[in-house]
């Protein structure tokens, strides 16, 4: 179960990357999630396109993948997206939550090869994995609550 009680209205999820942050929008009333877009990253996030996520949806939480080791433990990576994480509550003054993203990206993967095989989706569009990730671990962190 979730460490936070489920807030209402819309909540955007991250996927960080050191190249690419995908981002996803869920919705507390009906417990599901849509894919939105990649972000970049590089030196810094795209913060303008963050913000302009962030206004256009007004969150109420914003919650953000962490990448945990097999056994759970935290990683470099999970301080490094943590870093990111405590950057979006100091920009934004919202609440930051941490959701398991463990395999979130191997579902993807998955997906967008059913998908592609379907005809639903294209080679290029391989530049929606991550926020397909992002779908994933924000839409079983929503389901979550329903336990």
């Amino acid at each position: 179960m979730p460490e936070t009680a489920l807030p209402s209205g819309y909540i955007l999820g991250f996927d960080f990357g050191l190249r690419r942050i995908g981002v996803a929008i869920g919705q507390t009333a009906t417990h599901t999630a849509s894919v939105l877009e990649t972000v970049r990253n590089g030196k810094s996030p795209d913060w303008a396109a963050i913000d302009r996520l962030v206004r256009e949806w007004a969150p109420s939480l914003l919650l953000v993948g962490l990448p945990l080791g097999a056994e759970g433990e935290e990683t470099e990576m999970s301080r490094t997206t943590r870093r990111f994480g405590a950057a979006l509550q100091k920009r934004y003054s919202l609440e930051i939550a941490f959701a398991d993203e463990r395999l979130s990206s191997q579902a993807a993967a998955s997906e967008f090869v059913e998908q592609r095989a379907s005809g639903n989706l294209r080679r290029k569009d391989a530049s929606q994995l991550d926020a397909m990730a992002a779908r994933i671990f924000l839409e079983n962190w929503l389901q979550s609550f329903c336990d």
